[in-house]
């Protein structure tokens, strides 16, 4: 564990966010931290999804505790030795549910990632301008779409599908957008795991079953770039495409992975949402730090999340639409890609 500016952050289930080795840093014992250590002798303890070292860092006695959890409802235990301990405990891009002894949340916001995803379904329909305003020569539809969701234990999901259905509902409601599978509730739409390979089985049966009489899709609402690879790659091999050009229904995405970023460059995957992990890093080291000096964290959001205990103070970060116009300005003139990776596909 690093000490006072350098956490060990997990990855989240979108991507990688910032990983850092192990070093050296004295904690304060076993009874929790020091009360009157100097902020920059304090340990802060990081546990990645899949790396769930909590007691051990409790038993150090670290200082604060950064906790980015797929499953955030299977930590009560340790939140409550947390807590004993004097801990604060800062859930990161993941929110730690049915406890209350959260105290802070570090996170994107969540809600405008499917409103987002949303909006360039519509704007690649032609409902919506550039300016993303109703579009002056609108098809009147009906446009067929389909929905898809991730994981349902990721609390993150009900926010994504929130924010989208929010935006397409009174399309929906119109009869400009429909869903020919009829599958629009949260659990019709569900990927389990948030595998590609279920996103995939899944588009090849609705095309089967609800697009077998010459019936087009023009539009799939696609959570993550991953499932959006698996639904891609359902449509062309059902002969759609092979880019949106020739064909190919508009189909979104999320977490900006190198491989979609490709896709989107070549004009085969039409968005996807990047939310840049290194403003995550640095805002859950700001949380930290506040806690470190005796202080608390400033949220931006105290409303939102409500983790079925109690709303946890939060800071949200904004995400950025990347499409084939801006994947440059966005990822490469950032640094967070070089070029040579966008055409290769590959890190």
């Amino acid at each position: 564990m690093h000490n006072r500016r350098s956490f060990l952050l997990g990855a989240t289930a979108a991507g990688a966010a910032l990983g850092l080795a192990a070093c050296g840093g004295e904690g304060a014992g076993s009874g929790g931290p020091d009360p009157d250590a100097d902020p920059s002798d304090l340990t802060v303890g990081g546990a990645m999804p899949t790396q769930q070292q909590i007691d051990q860092m409790i038993t150090s006695g670290v200082a604060a505790l950064l906790i980015a959890s797929i499953d955030g409802a299977s930590l009560s235990a340790q939140l409550d030795a947390a807590a004993s301990a004097g801990i604060p405990v800062i859930a990161y891009d993941r929110l730690l549910t049915d406890s209350e002894n959260v105290d802070f949340y570090v996170t994107f916001d969540n809600y405008e990632v499917g409103v987002n995803q949303a909006n360039y379904l519509l704007f690649g329909l032609g409902l919506l301008d550039e300016s993303f305003e109703p579009a002056g020569d609108a098809p009147e539809g009906p446009l067929n779409i389909e929905l898809f969701v991730g994981s349902l234990d990721d609390n993150n999901v009900h926010l994504f599908w929130q924010g989208a259905v929010d935006t397409l509902q009174p399309y929906m409601d119109g009869g400009t957008l429909v869903v020919p599978a009829g599958q629009t509730g949260i659990e019709q739409a569900a990927t389990q795991r948030w595998e590609q390979e279920t996103a995939q089985t899944r588009m090849e049966n609705l095309l089967t079953t609800h697009y077998n009489g010459g019936e087009e899709l023009h539009g799939v609402l696609a959570p993550a770039d991953p499932l959006s690879r698996g639904i891609i790659n359902a449509l062309q091999n059902a002969g759609l495409g092979p880019t949106i050009e020739e064909g190919l229904p508009i189909v979104t995405g999320q977490d900006a992975e190198i491989t979609s970023i490709k896709l989107v460059a070549d004009g085969v995957q039409a968005s996807t949402i990047f939310k840049d992990t290194r403003d995550l890093a640095e805002q859950a080291i700001v949380a930290a730090e506040a806690y470190l000096t005796g202080s608390e964290p400033e949220a931006n959001d105290t409303e939102t999340y409500d983790n079925g205990v109690k709303v946890v103070p939060s800071y949200l970060l904004e995400v950025q639409m990347v499409l084939e116009s801006n994947y440059e300005e966005i990822l490469v003139d950032s640094g967070y890609y070089a070029e040579e990776q966008v055409e290769s596909g590959q890190l």
